[in-house]
């Protein structure tokens, strides 16, 4: 069956919550509240449905959000523009099924218009290997690792040993944003494929991707 990617819907909050808070260590939990603020203020809030049911979500901020993420704000001390993938999530059933690839196609479809760069984290854990291997597939390279603190609201950083976790860095460049920026500057076409998430949640079309 297909994956469908679409902008998330309000009444699905509890579900993506769920989600989250039962996807293990890889993930940061989340409470009500700081979900809430995702909702109301990413740039990016999109689930994946896989015969119907809620497969994983992607939540993702541009650069001049007054987004609260440590992590976020280590990225922009360094870079000036670039759009951050605060978290991706896939249901524990459907992973190795294509979702998370679906993930960072229709992600990277929508960042490379509007962005230069595309910045995440992974965890430096035992068993970390198969997710760096998967960032590394896409482009992302390590820039720099970060300690944080695993229960902060805003990941504040600790000494190293002093019961943080450590993360490396990641930032994928995109060779298609000058020549976008130099064509089009800010007037994109107005065609489905470049529709701004968020804009009209329950209206708008489905995108489906792969099998």
């Amino acid at each position: 069956m297909s994956i469908v990617i679409r902008d998330v819907r309000e009444h699905e909050l509890d579900s993506v919550l769920a989600l989250n808070n039962a996807a293990g260590p890889a993930i940061l939990p989340l409470d009500t509240a700081r979900l809430r603020r995702f909702h109301d203020q990413a740039e990016y809030f999109r689930i994946a449905e896989r015969d119907g049911a809620l497969a994983g979500f992607l939540v993702g901020f541009g650069s001049e959000a007054g987004h609260d993420s440590g992590n976020f704000h280590w990225f922009r001390e360094r870079h000036p523009h670039f759009f951050y993938i605060d978290r991706i999530a896939v249901a524990s059933r459907r992973r190795g099924g294509g979702v998370g690839r679906a993930f960072y196609a229709d992600v990277q479809s929508y960042a490379e218009l509007r962005y230069p760069q595309m910045a995440c984290e992974v965890f430096l854990e035992p068993g970390s290997d198969p997710a760096l291997l998967f960032h590394g597939s896409f482009g992302f390279r390590e820039i720099g690792q970060r300690v944080m603190r695993e229960t902060s609201p805003v990941d504040a950083t600790v000494a190293v040993g002093a019961g943080g976790r450590r993360a490396a860095m990641l930032m994928k460049e995109f060779c298609s944003y000058p020549w976008v920026r130099d064509t089009y500057g800010a007037g994109l076409p107005d065609v489905p494929w470049i529709t701004q998430p968020r804009v009209a949640q329950d209206a708008a079309p489905k995108r489906a991707v792969g099998t």
